[in-house]
């Protein structure tokens, strides 16, 4: 049996993979302990890639619609079948009619990455959608305001702190999002063992907390109120570096925020929280870092930008041991800089006006741009590795107005809440058959480390890259019928990740990583690495406009009843991978945590089953009794079948700025089913 070295594409850490092949079959998955990032360190997703591979439900051929199922049919027939109505649209409704949804797995492949950004810049329609506004654009959205573009994201220097404060955040399972870390649990266990502090800030007392000196509970959608009332201690003394302006604006806002005033509506005491603001501001390193839970709640961008705030205005920005900006060896940042630059809203959605950032509007405008009739409505879509019916707020009703769509196209593994709609599934090889290169998330790792994973397997089922399904989509519905050789079609990711290596920091190329299979490990994060010429702005006008309302959410006492939260798993990646036993066998995680207190007062039983309302639906989920979450709060996991807590949420619930969806705080009652 011979060991081939591969890099886990499931989530943000990145592990470097041994894995067993022997007869063109994978035999064995283990940790590759001379990775520079991961150091042998996998978890239970690794595994899962195999499966995925050996999958018998994995679609191997493509699918054409026949009556009311599908049909195998060749690459020819369903290419055909898929671009030219996409063609007859488009011509006779506009390209906007031609909706565009591009899923999370896309982030996770270069070769996919690659196909969704030449299908968003042929098909030019403004309609194109991603997870993001359900996830990440409240942070990348405050970079952008603060540091002048949205991937210049820094990140926790985690080897090297002494002070980690994590909000609405669990790496412990997440393994680091947006922040590349390798074996996440060790890593904060070392923060402690030399001494230093982690200090957790949740509505649930999470599998980090457990890891942690301290947790805190905090009221769903606290954070802001949270953060400035933190500056408001901090910002007296803070000695922030001398390229910021906006500091006195800053200070300002935050003098209207005091501690008292927030306490009530927070759930934390003035005492506790003065006491770990000056903590924070004294320790000889530290950093402030928060993800989903802060970026899904009612004041997503305005705590991310104060998550900035916190960390420029005590001196931790570009400093060893705070928050650091990395050195990736193919930098999509500076083409990012200059197609976006610092523009957004640069066209609104038709029925709604929400904003568009970063090419796309918000997944929450896609139901109404579908089901609104008149000049513009979207009249086809192309499904490119998502499962918008499960992910997007008001998915249910999303899967209800998708037959009503003249045609549908999905680029996918599987069939799946979404795509058994659709008139042509076009299936994709798996990551072992393709290779890839990590394009964008090496930009978060916490070291400086690089990889490329070749392909280490055959394939003898009929699908092909998402690169060459995307490209030959693309020449079929807007370019010429000129056919270019495959063995050129097939190079030109590769060729695009050899650009950016030869071009940047390091001067390496695709032959050099090769030579070195385990990644080459670049060095420690390094102080004082910023965007040439550009200042940090401490108090952008977008997010200063934006405080009255947290004001009104400060002061206004809330109506009695319980909001929900979301939570993962370390064996789930938001919807995906579902289909995998190694992923989902054991105990049931589909549950609702609820807390001791609440338990009584809604008559709940631990193991019944409880019926969960919100304005817009109901599911049921069996009631998991625990102190683990705060009083007022339950907790119930995204992405999972019938007990999906999107079948809650309501696609009219965003918040003002750039319209990411609220998915945390969303009010709910409770009682036996």
């Amino acid at each position: 049996m011979a060991e081939t070295l591969f890099a886990c594409n499931l989530c943000d850490s990145l592990c470097g993979l041994k894995v067993g092949v022997e007869g063109g079959k994978v035999t064995s998955i283990r940790g590759d302990d001379e990775d520079p990032i991961s150091r042998g360190h996998i978890c239970p997703k690794a595994v899962g890639l195999r499966e995925l591979l050996e999958d018998p439900d994995r679609i191997r051929h493509p699918l054409v619609r026949d009556g009311a199922g599908f049909r195998r049919a060749s690459w020819e027939e369903a290419l055909d079948k898929a671009a030219q109505p996409l063609r007859r649209i488009r011509k006779q409704h506009g390209r906007d009619a031609v909706a565009l949804y591009v899923g999370n797995p896309v982030v996770h492949s270069h070769g996919a990455a690659l196909a969704a950004q030449l299908l968003t810049m042929t098909l030019r329609t403004k309609n194109r959608f991603d997870p993001s506004s359900q996830d990440s654009n409240p942070r990348t959205f405050a970079c952008m305001q603060m540091y002048g573009a949205a991937l210049t994201i820094p990140v926790p220097d985690l080897d090297r702190t002494d002070f980690l404060l994590i909000l609405g955040a669990n790496p412990a399972v997440s393994n680091g999002s947006m922040m590349v870390v390798g074996d996440a649990k060790a890593r904060l266990r070392a923060i402690r063992a030399r001494g230093g502090k982690i200090v957790v800030i949740d509505p649930r007392r999470t599998e980090t907390a457990t890891l942690a000196d301290e947790h805190h509970f905090i009221r769903p959608g606290g954070d802001a109120a949270l953060l400035l009332a933190m500056l408001h201690v901090i910002l007296d003394d803070a000695r922030p570096p001398a390229d910021v302006r906006g500091l006195a604006a800053l200070r300002e806002a935050a003098r209207a925020f005091p501690p008292e005033r927030v306490a009530a509506a927070i759930g934390m005491s003035p005492e506790v929280i003065r006491d770990l603001a000056r903590r924070f501001g004294a320790a000889r390193t530290a950093c402030a870092y928060a993800r989903v839970g802060v970026c899904q709640n009612e004041f997503g961008p305005l705590a991310n930008w104060l998550i900035e705030a916190l960390n420029v205005a005590t001196g931790r920005l570009g400093a060893v041991g705070g928050s650091m900006f990395t050195a990736p060896a193919a930098d999509l940042a500076r083409l990012e800089r200059w197609v976006v630059g610092t523009k957004w809203g640069r066209w609104r959605s038709r029925v709604r006006g929400l904003p568009e950032w970063l090419g796309a509007l918000p997944s929450a405008a896609l139901l109404d741009e579908i089901a609104t009739p008149g000049q513009g409505q979207v009249k086809a879509l192309i499904v490119l590795a998502g499962n918008p019916v499960l992910t997007t707020p008001a998915g249910a009703r999303l899967g209800e107005q998708l037959p009503t769509l003249e045609h549908i196209v999905a680029i996918d593994y599987y069939v799946n809440e979404t795509t058994r709609h659709a008139h042509v599934i076009l299936p994709p090889r798996h990551i072992f058959e393709t290779g890839n290169f990590e394009l964008l998330l090496h930009r978060f790792g916490v070291r400086n480390a690089v990889r490329y994973s070749p392909p280490i397997v055959a394939t003898s089922d009929d699908t092909r890259t998402d690169w060459e399904i995307g490209a030959e989509l693309v020449r079929r519905v807007v370019g010429p019928r000129i056919a270019l050789p495959q063995r050129l079609v097939r190079a030109i990711p590769d060729r695009f990740v050899s650009f950016l290596l030869r071009t940047g920091r390091y001067r390496l190329s695709l032959d050099a990583l090769r030579e070195h299979p385990h990644g080459l490990d670049l060095g420690a994060l390094e102080p004082g690495i910023r965007i040439p010429g550009k200042q940090v702005d401490m108090a952008p006008a977008v997010f200063v406009a934006d405080l009255p309302r947290l004001a009104t959410w400060v002061d206004v006492a809330r109506a009695a009843g319980p909001v929900l939260i979301g939570r993962r798993h370390l064996r789930s990646n938001n919807s995906w991978m579902h289909n995998l036993r190694a992923l989902t066998k054991g105990p049931d995680r589909a549950t609702l945590m609820v807390h001791p207190l609440d338990a009584q007062t809604f008559g709940l039983v631990h193991g019944q089953h409880a019926r969960v309302r919100s304005s817009t639906g109901e599911l049921t989920a069996p009631v998991t009794i625990t102190d683990e979450v705060m009083p007022g709060v339950v907790s119930l996991p995204h992405g999972f079948g019938a007990r999906n807590a999107n079948a809650l949420t309501d696609h009219h619930a965003i918040e003002p700025i750039i319209g990411t969806a609220i998915l945390n705080g969303l009010r709910v009652t409770v009682e036996p089913a």
